[in-house]
């Protein structure tokens, strides 16, 4: 299972004192059955962990509730790790990705390599409904699809993240 880098969010005192995130949880859980992503349930957390196979790339996704908060967020998690002498050539290829994206955000973990995409949507207040659960998770799996083949052109393939971005946006 993969690693998320916070601890496990299962506190039952919360959940009694945030039935709409309860709800929420509900809602992602009926909607991933329905959309057919498969989920498997994230042991300790109000989330669980789906497959997304794109064009480009085999991509484990973690899609939570923060209970708490009443946010719902999405990790679509690249299947490689950065190799710690390439973090700083990829930490500037994602903030060059970042600066044009409209949803979401990629993430890099400088301690041990795990590159995501976060895509977010707070619901406080409201009903978590199935189509903004819908707009949430494929905006991130599909960018990061979209994106991964240019990681790997600046990890293996000798560009900069310059030229990768230009490649991928043109």
């Amino acid at each position: 299972m993969d690693h998320i880098d916070e601890t496990p969010d299962q506190n039952p005192d919360a959940a009694l004192a945030h039935p709409n995130s309860i709800r929420a949880f509900d809602t992602l859980g009926a909607f991933l059955d329905e959309d057919e992503w498969y989920p498997q349930r994230a042991d300790g957390w109000h989330g669980y962990w789906v497959h997304y196979t794109g064009s480009n790339a085999e991509i484990r996704c973690f899609s939570q509730i923060r209970v708490e908060s009443e946010i719902l967020l999405i990790y679509a998690m690249a299947p490689v790790r950065i190799p710690e002498e390439n973090r700083p050539a990829i930490a500037e290829f994602i903030a060059r990705a970042n600066y044009g994206l409209n949803i979401g955000n990629f993430e890099l973990n400088f301690g041990d390599g795990r590159l995501r995409f976060k895509a977010s949507l707070d619901f406080e207040g409201a009903d978590l409904t199935p189509n903004l659960i819908r707009n949430a998770i494929y905006p991130a799996v599909r960018t990061m699809n979209s994106y991964f083949p240019g990681v790997l052109k600046v990890l293996y393939g000798g560009a900069t993240a310059e030229q990768a971005i230009a490649e991928i946006e043109s």
